[in-house]
């Protein structure tokens, strides 16, 4: 299928189904005059790739555990729990560094006001 006609199927712009190409966790043939051509499985891994996105997962943990997806669009393989978990891990230390930010702005703002 042509790139357009991937972008159909799943919703995602071309320019970002080249950008998911250039990042490495995309391939896709070239026909003679050098038109993209994707395989019948491109729409699954497009679904998977915005899937991990969405979890807020970097296009570089990505393209490391692409292969190992199996199943459904977000389903992986045993042996990616503790690159997962680790990336969880992150995450909350993230949620918890905003928390502390919010309320210590919140503290400051207060005795602004009063």
């Amino acid at each position: 299928m042509r790139i357009g006609e991937l972008s159909a199927q799943t919703g995602v712009s071309v320019r970002l189904l080249r950008y998911y190409e250039e990042q490495g966790l995309l391939t896709a043939g070239r026909t003679a005059g050098g038109q993209r051509v994707y395989d019948a499985g491109a729409p699954r891994t497009v679904r998977r790739i915005r899937a991990f996105l969405g979890a807020g997962l970097p296009t570089r943990v990505i393209r490391e555990i692409l292969d190992c997806v199996c199943g459904s669009e977000a389903e992986v393989e045993p042996c990616l729990t503790p690159v997962l978990l680790g990336r969880l891990r992150e995450i909350e230390e993230r949620i918890e560094d905003l928390q502390g930010s919010r309320a210590s702005l919140t503290g400051i703002l207060a005795a602004t006001r009063g």
